[in-house]
């Protein structure tokens, strides 16, 4: 399965370890929740998912790869303590607590979460000396005396034998003890994932262009030959700061990521072409609605591979405005329930107006670090969380010196041109929205292109999260085509395959 389908696999066990029965205890005792195992080739996203499930369903996550773990800092140094066995002193030796398990009880120390992802990478590459001990903790959930707290789920992960030398191959017991998901490279899930991180959109539209780059290893005479997921993905964050910065991208930077020459150089030639084609097309003119006539020209004679480069150029450019409106949005949603909890506390007598709103923004500050500490926030809901505790920051001068109904009314007043702000933005992102189709619609007659557009805007979660919050008459409109189109398709191929059973006969 893809990594997106993986994704599901793992939210169905956690929901189903985490219930619990009438008496509050959970419905599979920790000893029978079967671990999962994540089995896949290098980079593909493993890891990944395992930061979205937890934040995701809110609970914390602890990641360790498994690689550089001992039978000491597995199991616990030993150490010797006296007992009397029927009036008999005897020495015997007991472990310290493993780091590992040290670490998820500092952790809900830490932040106060009670639930959580025990992620445990590589799994398969432990030593020898170790082997014993890893069987034991995956039918246990114990290293030497001490398990893993209730409450907390174990995921492991490792590559296929063919991807890497140090792989020790499970055994029936071992295999008989976990519950197994196998993941294979899918660029269309991955692209969902892109879209949401931000992924440049050169790298989206050459990928689009070129699916059989994706993901590739390739044994030469020179040695591995590769690419991955992750490889991608740590190119286009590098691309996007070297471009911040005004540094030069060439394929000298795309080779230190992209450990395949042929896709490297071909990248590298792609990527010149994408930023030629980002001057010559002006697409802020194009969502602005003021595409010049040269402009129209040039699409409509355009290429098909020129064509997906532009509707990439228009969808990162839709993106970023709409992801804008979204983060406003999101502020607003988390300032609703502190306005009302100022206005309460404001209500008492004697209350010190500047400091209950000082612990209000402590509070958040204490939720944003204990958020990130656990990894039970999204990185979108680490920004929205820090945008908030900004916009508290600023108002606090507005209601210091003030009584509390004024300094509700200036804590509100800053709350209300936030909204306005929104709306405004939302208006004009939705403008663009709509500009984007009217230029497809009138650059490209057969209609490709758009149902494209329409296809990627909906796959895209910043752009169909907007659309259902603000909507978007021309996409709409588009829509309906699309489904229309699919259903035509659906009917066509039912057809052929009554035409098929009849020949049959």
């Amino acid at each position: 399965m893809n990594i997106k389908e993986a994704k599901e696999q793992i939210k169905n066990a956690m929901t189903a370890y985490f219930t619990k029965d009438d008496l509050g205890n959970y419905a599979i005792p920790i000893e029978k929740q079967r671990p999962v195992f994540l089995m896949g080739p290098p980079g593909v996203g493993k890891t990944a998912i395992m930061e979205q499930v937890a934040a995701e369903m809110g609970v914390g996550l602890l990641s360790y790869s498994m690689t550089h773990h001992t039978r000491q800092s597995a199991l616990g140094l030993p150490f010797i303590v006296h007992k009397n066995y029927g009036g008999k002193e005897f020495d015997v030796s007991e472990y310290t607590m493993s780091e590992i398990i040290s670490a998820v009880y500092d952790l809900m120390e830490n932040t106060g979460v009670k639930e959580g992802i025990l992620f445990l990478d590589e799994i398969n590459c432990v030593s020898e000396t170790l082997a014993p001990i890893m069987l034991q903790f995956l039918q246990y959930k114990i290293f030497g005396r001490h398990r893993v707290p209730d409450g907390w789920i174990v995921v492991t992960a490792g590559n296929p034998p063919e991807y890497n030398n140090s792989v020790r191959e499970f055994d029936i017991v071992t295999w008989d003890r976990l519950k197994r998901i196998d993941v294979e490279p899918d660029f269309s899930a991955w692209k969902e994932y892109a879209y949401t991180s931000g992924v440049h959109a050169s790298v989206l539209t050459y990928l689009e262009i070129k699916k059989g780059d994706f993901y590739k290893v390739e044994s030469t005479v020179d040695g591995k030959s590769f690419i991955t997921a992750r490889d991608w993905d740590d190119l286009s964050q590098m691309i996007i700061l070297y471009e911040k910065n005004n540094i030069k991208v060439d394929e000298k930077l795309i080779c230190q990521y992209i450990q395949n020459k042929k896709i490297a150089k071909s990248f590298a030639a792609y990527y010149d072409l994408f930023n030629k084609y980002k001057s010559a097309y002006q697409v802020n003119d194009i969502l602005e609605g003021k595409a010049s006539e040269e402009i129209r020209t040039r699409a409509k004679a355009a290429k098909f591979d020129e064509r997906l480069s532009l509707l990439g150029l228009i969808i990162d450019g839709c993106t970023e405005a709409v992801r804008a409106v979204m983060d406003m949005d999101g502020v607003i949603t988390l300032m609703l329930p502190v306005l009302r909890e100022f206005r309460l506390k404001t209500a008492r007598a004697g209350a010190d107006i500047c400091n209950e709103f000082n612990n209000i923004i402590d509070e958040k500050r204490t939720g944003l670090r204990n958020g990130q500490m656990s990894g039970a926030l999204s990185s979108d809901d680490k920004r929205k969380m820090q945008m908030l505790i900004n916009e508290l920051e600023k108002t606090l001068p507005e209601i210091t010196g003030k009584n509390a109904a004024e300094a509700f009314a200036a804590a509100k007043s800053a709350f209300d041109n936030i909204m306005k702000d929104m709306k405004k933005q939302a208006a004009a992102a939705e403008k663009k929205l709509s500009n984007a189709f009217i230029f497809c619609e009138e650059c490209f007659k057969e209609e490709q292109e758009t149902l494209i557009l329409v296809t990627e805007i909906t796959a895209n979660a910043h752009t169909a999260k907007f659309i259902s919050r603000f909507g978007c008459k021309e996409y709409y409109k588009h829509n309906k085509e699309l489904l229309f189109h699919d259903r035509q398709k659906e009917i066509l191929a039912q057809i052929k395959e009554l035409e098929g059973e009849k020949n049959d006969f």
